[in-house]
């Protein structure tokens, strides 16, 4: 299964075997099946960069691997690696970045292992240098426009530790703030964040 996050809403590719025998959706969940033609994959980025309609829309096909190079055809892929990060207190760290709370990360360098850009980025967008990196949390997608181009961001996420409290925000890359947030204050009140980024912060709560 792949979940790309297009304009805040989930668009999830599945196998045909993954699907249950209801595969209708309703009016806040959209389920069709893959007929193998790229424009209609088209018509449902299209429908999903321009509206908000629904909660998460979901596309099956005999072949999950054709439909994900289908998808990924129309697109610009780019790599990159972030970090949750966690002190001794068990807080997290979020960055404030254009009116949004979120998590450190950014593009590999080439050459570079997922690894090595995540503890990177982590330490460029923070000032963190004290860093433990844990565990994998795996991939999450979404899309941009650079431009007219598309691009489909693929995100390593790691979960961090570390004992240093100081935070320092990159500046350059517009980074406003570096906080330590106790997660459940967080989530307690309605913040600007984006739902890839939240998903990231509950699968490594509740991994670590």
């Amino acid at each position: 299964m792949y979940k790309i996050y297009i304009n805040e809403t989930p668009l999830i590719l599945k196998s045909a075997s993954e699907m249950s025998a209801l595969t209708g959706g309703n009016e806040r969940t959209l389920v069709a099946r893959y007929p193998g033609r790229p424009k209609f994959l088209f018509n449902y980025v299209d429908m999903l960069e321009k509206s908000k309609r629904f909660e998460s829309v979901t596309l099956y096909a005999d072949s999950l691997e054709q439909l994900y190079a289908d998808f990924v055809a129309q697109y610009k892929r780019i790599e990159a690696a972030g970090g949750v990060v966690f002190n001794a207190r068990h807080e997290v760290l979020l960055i404030y970045r254009r009116g949004y709370w979120d998590l450190p990360k950014g593009k590999l360098d080439p050459g570079e292992t997922i690894e090595a850009a995540a503890l990177r980025e982590v330490q460029e967008e923070t000032g963190l240098r004290e860093l433990d990196l844990l565990s994998s949390l795996g991939q999450m997608y979404h899309t941009y426009r650079e431009d007219k181009q598309r691009v489909l961001k693929c995100t390593h996420w790691f979960v961090m530790e570390t004992t240093q409290e100081e935070l320092t925000p990159q500046a350059e890359e517009n980074i406003e703030q570096a906080v330590w947030w106790d997660v459940q204050d967080f989530f307690s009140a309605k913040r600007q964040v984006y739902n890839s980024i939240r998903e990231v912060l509950q699968n490594a709560v509740a991994k670590f």
